[in-house]
């Protein structure tokens, strides 16, 4: 059988192996393609870095782990998901248009795919296959066979293409669920300006069949999903529609229909919600940082008049965890943004955090709802 690493790798010439091992070993350096951010572990135990906000979180702190940065050198890290069969990490970096790979056996990280269509949101499937969503160029969902071949899931709704999938999911009975906001055709930074064709930004259910169907179409740039552990609520992020970014609940029927929208999270303070995993427990870890919101005043900063933001990225980088009611549980504090994250490792309770130029993980009490 294939291993997980090398699926969707075409054969290599000599000279093409010499180029992507070069980028690995580049990477491993800290030169790819972007700066890497130093980082110093802290050296005691408990970390000060894992902040408790409510007494509940204890029991999923463990007090001798520490946050680790694992890997670095990225423009934007997202879309993290971890392959169990092979202790692997594939996470994209969108700017450089490439998925990576981290190895947890031997600690490096190198290019898993290259021209990957600015890959963002990835999921293992319950198969062990990989699952993008293609946020540029192409528009589309696909699935990358054990074999390599990679198989199209979606790329258009009601005969239009879609506009920029985003983060997706799978569920137990094997459909698959992904977002679709504009946010690889707004620019040229994470892919090509486009003319969006849907009227609305949805939420979408690919069924075991192919069939697709839009599930939410109310939300404004639907970014992180997620399903609570006995799968009988889908949690979405509204990036923009609300004063604040949100956490949407909706109850799911037994035949995938979705009611009762209810607002779970309102990221208040100038937080900026991403995407998030699930543990076991329903709690909620969520990728955090500044909203980039400006005050509406000017400061004279070093002789000119600068417009700063509210709140400051440096209070705000990190993770927080909420309960299943949304209260806040936890903050983990980071040096950089964190935009996605999973859980991995062999026992399910290494949380990885993908945050712009790095990849940071911490081991914790809680293990990953799937």
């Amino acid at each position: 059988m294939t291993t997980l690493p090398n699926l969707g790798r075409p054969a290599l010439g000599r000279r093409r192996f010499l180029q992507v091992a070069g980028a690995g070993a580049a990477m491993a350096a800290g030169n790819a393609f972007a700066q890497a951010i130093p980082f110093t572990p802290n050296a005691r135990y408990p970390d000060p870095a894992v902040q408790i906000l409510d007494p509940s979180f204890a029991k999923y702190r463990i007090y001798s782990s520490s946050v680790e940065q694992v890997a670095t050198g990225f423009r934007w890290a997202e879309g993290p998901a971890y392959f169990p069969e092979t202790g692997t990490l594939l996470f994209s970096d969108i700017p450089n248009n490439r998925i990576m790979s981290f190895d947890e056996k031997t600690g490096k990280t190198t290019v898993f795919r290259e021209n990957a269509n600015y890959a963002n949101g990835n999921a293992c499937d319950r198969q062990g296959r990989l699952v993008t969503c293609e946020h540029s160029v192409t528009r589309r969902v696909v699935r990358t066979e054990k074999s390599g071949e990679i198989t199209v899931l979606a790329e258009s709704y009601q005969g239009k293409r879609l506009n920029a999938p985003n983060d997706v999911v799978v569920k137990s009975d094997d459909s698959v669920w992904f977002t679709d906001p504009l946010f690889g055709i707004n620019g040229e930074w994470e892919g090509f300006r486009a003319k969006p064709e849907q009227e609305t930004t949805n939420v979408y259910r690919i069924a075991p069949d192919g069939r697709i169907a839009a599930v939410v179409t109310d939300l404004v740039n639907p970014n992180g999903l997620a399903f609570s552990p006995d799968e009988s609520k889908l949690y979405v992020v509204e990036w923009k529609g609300t004063p604040n970014r949100s956490v949407w609940s909706f109850d799911v029927g037994k035949d995938n229909t979705l009611s009762n929208k209810t607002k779970l999270i309102d990221a208040a303070d100038f937080g900026a919600l991403d995407g998030f995993k699930v543990d076991r427990d329903g709690n909620l870890w969520c990728g955090w940082g500044s909203n980039g919101a400006l005050q509406g005043e000017p400061t004279q900063v070093g002789g000119h008049m600068v417009y700063p933001l509210k709140g400051k990225s440096e209070d705000l980088d990190g993770v927080m965890v909420f309960n299943p009611q949304g209260k806040p549980m936890a903050f983990i504090r980071l040096p950089e943004r964190c935009a996605n994250l999973t859980f991995g490792g062999p026992k399910n309770n290494r949380l990885y955090m993908a945050s712009c130029h790095s990849v940071y993980a911490l081991y914790v009490e809680a293990h990953g709802a799937v």
